[in-house]
């Protein structure tokens, strides 16, 4: 009966453990193919959009919100082929576009596939964060550098973990959150900053497990 107990417990450790390193929760690179090729670098880098024209609900709610086909539309529109659209990273007819279009014009959402997939276990509130000045960046790198975006970072439990008890490089204004490229002009200078926002705004290590675990 042990032998029986240690065999299944090895298994299920394994199952487990291929479970919970999952590419779409761990694995740094996680890369899915798209439905339509949306490219972040020509539009959140070359024409410099921010974050929060599509993700508009960043600042208020826990959920940052996929854009609706709406939103895409209000720039690729296919009944506007001569105007702003024509000039828009990727032309109102281009066939790259099809799907966006036939979003609009049956009402049934864009696949978008979820690149920082998070355990059903773990809350993540993206307002609390970016609130507290913490940048897009932080968690998922230069997207405003990625043709497709990835996972930037591994999503662990120790990884937030130290950041949660050691939050003051990620601090920055909270007009600067969503500035992908904006830098503090050397590292005295957000280390001051930061001392002055975690008093200001009571910003304290976060470490309990039901900050995460609900």
């Amino acid at each position: 009966m042990l032998a029986v107990a240690v065999a299944a417990g090895g298994a299920f450790a394994g199952v487990m453990g291929g479970l919970l390193t999952d590419p779409q929760t761990l694995n740094v690179g996680y890369q899915p193919e798209q439905p339509v090729p949306f490219s972040h670098a020509i539009h959140a880098g070359q024409l410099k959009m921010d974050c929060r024209y599509c993700h508009n609900t960043v600042f208020e709610a826990a959920h940052a919100a996929v854009p609706p086909t709406a939103t895409c539309i209000n720039c690729h529109s296919p009944a506007d082929d001569q105007g702003v659209a024509a000039l828009a990273a990727v032309h109102a007819a281009s066939p790259k576009l099809k799907p966006i279009h036939e979003s609009w014009e049956t009402g049934r959402s864009v696949s978008w596939k979820r690149v920082h997939n998070l355990p059903e276990y773990v809350y993540f509130n993206h307002a609390a964060h970016v609130n507290s000045g913490v940048s897009c960046k932080s968690c998922h790198g230069r997207i405003d550098q990625m043709e497709v975006v990835y996972q930037h970072e591994e999503l662990s439990m120790a990884w937030c973990i130290e950041c949660h008890r050691n939050p003051e490089p990620h601090l920055r204004p909270k007009d600067k959150v969503t500035q992908l490229d904006w830098e503090f002009e050397s590292e005295e200078a957000q280390a001051e900053f930061a001392a002055k926002w975690r008093k200001e705004h009571n910003i304290n290590p976060q470490v309990h497990c039901a900050v995460c675990h609900r």
